[in-house]
C-alpha cells in the first residue's frame, strides 16, 4: 500500500463487512512479508471473556500483533456502551499516541472502528474520524452493495471531505452469490461517489472460505495488495452502465 503505515477502516454502517476486509487487508499485507498490527480501539457487544473482532482477524489473517483497547459488553455505540457499563470512555488522544508507537515498528497499522465513521467513543463526541485526524491516515470504506448504499456512502465519503481526510478506497464488503438489481446498479453509482473505481469486492461468507488468503488477493485491488479489476467486475455486473 505505498508507504502509508496507518490505514483507518470504517465502514458505512455496521455489519457491512469492516473485520473480513480488515482481515483480508492484513492477510495480503503478511503475506508478502510486511510486518501488520491491527488495532480495535473500542470493542462492544462482546462480554469480556468472548472472542471479538480481533480474534477473527488472527483467524483469517495468522495477524497475531493485535491491540484492543478498550471493550464494552452492551452492544451499543463506545460511548453510550461504556457508560451503559458505568466504565470510562476510550480517549481517542490516547488511542493515537499508541497507535503511532505502533507504526514506528510495524510497516502496516489497521485501526477497525466500530460502527459508522461519526460514532461517539464518548460523551464530548470524538469520533473515529477525530482518531484518523490525529493520525493523519488514510480511511478505508466499507459499504454493502444493496438498497439504502448509495445515500449512506455519499454521507460517509461527503462526512470525509468535509474533514480533510483522505479517502484509500472504497470497498465493497459482503458482494451477494447472485446479486440483484440494486446490487449491479449499484456498482457504478458507489464508483460515481467516491470518484475512482472501487477498491474491491469482497464475496459474502468469505470468513468461512478455506481458503481466505486466495479470496482477499481476487477481492482486493493492487492499492491494497490484491489482484482485483474493477473495471472488469463492472463489465460482468453493470454491463452498459
Amino acid at each position: 500500500m505505498g508507504r502509508v503505515s496507518v490505514v483507518v477502516v470504517t465502514g458505512t454502517d455496521t455489519g457491512v463487512g469492516k473485520t473480513v476486509v480488515t482481515a483480508a487487508v492484513a492477510a495480503l499485507a503478511r503475506d508478502r512479508g510486511a510486518s501488520v498490527a491491527v488495532v480495535k480501539p473500542a470493542q462492544t457487544g462482546v462480554a469480556p471473556t468472548e472472542p471479538g473482532d480481533l480474534d477473527e482477524i488472527i483467524r483469517l489473517a495468522g495477524v497475531t500483533t493485535t491491540f484492543e483497547f478498550a471493550r464494552y459488553p452492551a452492544p451499543l455505540s463506545p460511548a453510550a456502551a461504556a457508560r451503559h457499563a458505568d466504565l470510562p470512555p476510550l480517549s481517542i488522544p490516547e488511542a493515537a499516541v499508541r497507535i503511532r508507537e505502533l507504526s514506528e515498528t510495524n510497516r502496516l497499522v489497521l485501526v477497525e472502528g466500530a460502527g459508522g465513521l461519526l460514532v461517539r467513543f464518548d460523551e464530548e463526541g470524538a469520533t473515529l474520524a477525530d482518531l484518523a485526524r490525529l493520525l493523519s491516515a488514510q480511511v478505508l470504506v466499507v459499504t454493502r452493495p444493496g438498497l439504502g448504499t448509495l445515500n449512506h456512502t455519499a454521507l460517509t465519503l461527503e462526512a470525509l471531505a468535509h474533514r480533510g481526510l483522505d479517502l484509500a478506497g472504497l470497498v465493497i464488503g459482503c458482494w451477494p452469490r447472485d446479486p440483484g438489481l440494486d446490487d449491479r446498479s449499484n456498482v457504478t453509482d458507489l464508483e460515481m461517489l467516491s470518484t475512482r473505481p472501487l477498491a474491491g469486492a469482497l464475496p459474502a461468507n468469505a470468513a468461512a472460505s478455506p481458503d481466505f488468503l486466495m479470496l482477499a488477493r481476487e477481492g482486493l485491488a493492487p492499492v491494497l495488495g490484491g489482484t482485483f479489476d474493477p473495471a472488469r467486475f463492472r463489465r460482468t455486473f453493470a454491463p452498459g452502465r
